[in-house]
């Protein structure tokens, strides 16, 4: 398989739903790739035992024309002939170099904040530029598709494709009645992501102590928190009031084996994601809602953007009013109480997941889209 170059300012060791996506292309493409990337102080120490190189570049990368030479240099030193932007924009904007530098395929990933840069005038003026100088734009749910669709010329709009992100292999399916309480362990919810408002963890707080009264002192249930992230020392105060003192876990930010463990450790996963700034930041889809279902849990999403599509609404899990924080009592209530009924959502999820989001079809809508052909028979 012909080297690809991988352009991204999101990338592990940096944790979250685009760094998480970014790798499992590399995974797609068997790592035959080479990596630029920006990343915090240390982030070069990580890439030791990585099966591929990465160059590190400061901080953030911008498309400036700093920026293009470097990619254009490593295109060259590598010899790689195809492109995978990991974020459109605004990194697309590269593109150009790297086609007159011999790129011969170019895919830009698109994600949740894309609807940003398809609603506003200027930037949407940007976006179609980036469009048009791809092979081939990529989205993650039907939703991001339908807000960035219009924004770009009819001949980039029949050249995007679906490429929904991967459930990694720290979060394979194992056999049923992998995630079944034991005795020892009390009713327990999870939720994953970064500490930020769109999330919606102050929502879930906000609804935890109508369960604690719900299941009663016999039943003392527990609500971990997994993640890192700038609302963190609000989060924290919420979670310290005394109706739920003591029932809230905060783990920090975790590897995606520490993650999986917590899933699976859980009979239930909630995240109230919303939509915020009046539209223009909705939630793409939901890769933590994935990683939920592939353990299998049943799933609790907030009514934003894509969130929904992770979900089959009554079977694998319930989508709720993003800020209704009795509906959410309720839910989590409803679950905790009929375990049986929980398992048999788990069960469906996993399933759900392993059809639509495995990596069987992603990787072959990669493979397309950079020109690779099918892949080789064995």
């Amino acid at each position: 398989m012909p080297t690809t170059l991988v352009v991204t300012n999101d990338f592990p060791p940096r944790i979250g739903g685009i760094e998480s996506f970014v790798a499992g292309v590399c995974r797609l493409l068997d790592d035959d790739v080479v990596v630029l990337a920006s990343g915090p102080p240390g982030a070069a120490a990580t890439d030791a035992g990585r099966p591929f190189r990465v160059v590190r570049d400061g901080g953030l990368l911008l498309p400036t024309p700093a920026t293009a030479r470097r990619a254009v240099e490593l295109l060259e030193t590598s010899g790689a002939t195809r492109v995978v932007v990991g974020a459109a924009m605004p990194l697309g904007l590269v593109v150009p170099a790297l086609r007159r530098a011999g790129a011969e395929a170019v895919v830009a990933l698109t994600h949740g904040h894309e609807v940003w840069w398809a609603t506003v005038p200027g930037a949407r003026r940007v976006l179609r530029r980036v469009g048009d100088a791809v092979d081939h734009l990529t989205t993650i749910s039907d939703y991001t598709a339908a807000r960035i669709a219009p924004a770009l010329s009819p001949a980039a709009r029949e050249r995007l494709r679906r490429l929904p992100p991967v459930v990694g292999p720290a979060f394979t399916p194992g056999p049923p009645g992998v995630a079944a309480r034991t005795p020892s362990r009390p009713p327990t919810v999870v939720a994953t992501g970064r500490f930020v408002a769109q999330k919606g963890f102050d929502v879930l707080l906000a609804a935890w102590p109508g369960v604690v009264a719900g299941l009663g002192p016999g039943r003392r249930p527990r609500l971990v928190l997994v993640g890192a992230g700038p609302d963190e020392p609000r989060l924290r105060r919420l979670a310290a009031a005394p109706d739920q003192q003591g029932t809230v876990t905060f783990t920090g930010a975790l590897p995606a084996e520490g993650v999986a463990a917590r899933l699976r450790d859980a009979d239930v996963f909630a995240l109230p994601v919303r939509t915020r700034l009046a539209g223009l930041n909705p939630e793409g889809l939901g890769l933590a809602a994935l990683e939920a279902a592939a353990c299998g849990l049943p799933v609790l999403v907030g009514r934003s953007g894509g969130a929904p599509e992770t979900v089959l609404d009554g079977v694998t899990g319930h989508v709720l009013p993003s800020r209704d924080v009795p509906a959410w009592t309720r839910a989590m209530l409803s679950l905790l109480d009929q375990p049986r009924a929980a398992s048999d959502m788990g069960e469906c999820g996993r399933a759900f997941v392993g059809e639509h989001f495995g990596p069987g079809r992603a990787r072959a809508t990669l493979r397309d889209a950079l020109g690779l052909g099918p892949d080789p028979v064995p």
